[in-house]
């Protein structure tokens, strides 16, 4: 039976592999796609160096204090959606401390966090490895993950999970997944630890999973779903994480200092609204994010906000709002570079794939070329390049706004963790 369940994993990693590479869709959900560079129409970014009083920005303290600011509030209530303030307490359950992992080099911890104050618990799962016998405080690499922890990783003392199946039902994670488990003991050689929650805990990934996840647990009375200007389940991931960091705050063995968080595709929109909206998490690692994310919506290459935004996609993850830009997103009041420019002087680093056109990796590289006037602002560099990097060329990642682009398609591969470990060993 074992040699039969490696069979279908393999295979199902094959499938994976094989959509990434195919052709991509030219119309989807009845909108053409565009993936010719020439039809691109002209356009202007949004200066991210005036303030809405007119006044020029020409300082990292003006920037910080009064642009970001500015910026900030728009993302949230025209993009991601504004979340609540976290609870004034919350519960943990810490239901392994010091499981024996990786042939001993390392600590396991199972924590459940409860993220909600009310009689509906609404429990996350957290797993955490460390380095054994560590006398200091550990930098984290933390990962929000499209499946539960137990498949998250190759450990079989996992606690095994429950994952949100494509029928809206909640099962138990005991059959081989369709995503390859993460080689976390890479990390743990290092010196890092390894973490990383499912982000089904939080919210489900579907239209109808609002009544299932953690929004619905914070409308005010009388409301039956959130306001134009509030959060959707990519907001509501990022709320999680959130409280995943205060545990880490309380957690002795951590260094609450060094968190490294990194998330593929929508988790990679995830983790790049993360470091906006919660500093304290000191490096971001956002893979393949796309429309959404890093790249530039008003290059129309590949998806778009029409694509993203659609009822029948994905306008769930997002504020009500920022469909309204869909038909004239040359009026939208910001673009992917002021999301990249709002992570400075933090490092950063942009993952995409060459064969990735659906996410525009080119449209993620010009909107670093934009924010890393920014980071210079702060007396940080971005790519210093304008030209796109071939594929494995790891040039890009000794500033702190880093980029990286693996030959292949959407997502992580095997071989993108050690380019992550490396830009965490110079700057985290």
């Amino acid at each position: 039976m074992k040699g039969l369940l490696t069979i279908i994993f393999l295979l199902s990693v094959k499938l994976c592999i094989a959509k990434q590479t195919q052709a991509p869709p030219s119309v989807v959900a009845g909108f053409p796609v565009n993936y010719d560079e020439n039809a691109i129409p002209p356009y202007t970014l949004p200066d991210l160096f005036t303030l809405k009083n007119g006044q020029k920005v020409t300082d990292a303290e003006t920037w910080f204090n009064e642009k970001r600011p500015e910026l900030l509030k728009a993302v949230a209530e025209l993009q991601y959606g504004k979340t609540p303030p976290a609870p004034k307490s919350i519960k943990y359950d810490i239901y392994e401390k010091k499981g024996e992992a990786f042939n001993g080099k390392a600590i396991r911890k199972q924590v459940r966090i409860y993220l909600t104050e009310n009689s509906k618990p609404h429990p996350m799962d957290l797993l955490i490895y460390l380095p054994k016998n560590s006398s200091n405080k550990t930098p984290i690499f933390f990962t929000i993950s499209f499946t539960a922890n137990s498949q998250t990783v190759d450990d079989p003392e996992v606690r095994i999970g429950e994952i949100w199946n494509r029928e809206g039902q909640k099962v138990k994670a005991d059959q081989p997944s369709r995503f390859r488990p993460t080689n976390a003991e890479q990390f743990i050689d290092e010196g890092y630890g390894f973490a990383t929650v499912y982000y089904g805990d939080i919210d489900p990934d579907f239209k109808e999973g609002f009544e299932h996840g953690i929004r619905k647990e914070f409308l005010k009375p009388g409301e039956t779903k959130p306001k134009d200007d509030e959060w959707g389940t990519i907001s509501a991931w990022s709320w999680g994480l959130s409280r995943a960091m205060d545990y880490f705050e309380k957690d002795d063995q951590i260094d609450e200092d060094r968190i490294a968080l990194m998330g593929v595709s929508r988790l990679g929109k995830t983790v790049l609204w993360t470091g906006i909206r919660d500093t304290r998490f000191k490096m971001i690692i956002a893979s393949c994010s796309g429309e959404g994310g890093a790249a530039l919506a008003r290059r129309d290459y590949g998806e778009n906000i029409k694509h993203m935004s659609d009822s029948s996609r994905y306008g769930y993850q997002f504020a009500p709002n920022y469909h309204a830009y869909s038909t004239h997103v040359e009026d939208f009041p910001f673009d992917a570079h002021a999301l990249v420019a709002m992570i400075a002087p933090r490092p950063l680093l942009l993952q995409t794939g060459n064969t990735d056109y659906w996410s525009d990796p080119k449209g993620e590289f010009l909107a670093t070329q934009e924010a890393k006037k920014v980071y210079e602002l702060f007396g940080e560099e971005g790519p210093q390049s304008n030209e796109m990097p071939l594929p494995g060329d790891t040039s890009l990642i000794e500033n702190k706004l880093g980029y990286y682009m693996h030959e292949g398609g959407h997502g992580t591969i095997p071989s993108d963790y050690p380019v992550f470990i490396r830009f965490m060993n110079k700057f985290l």
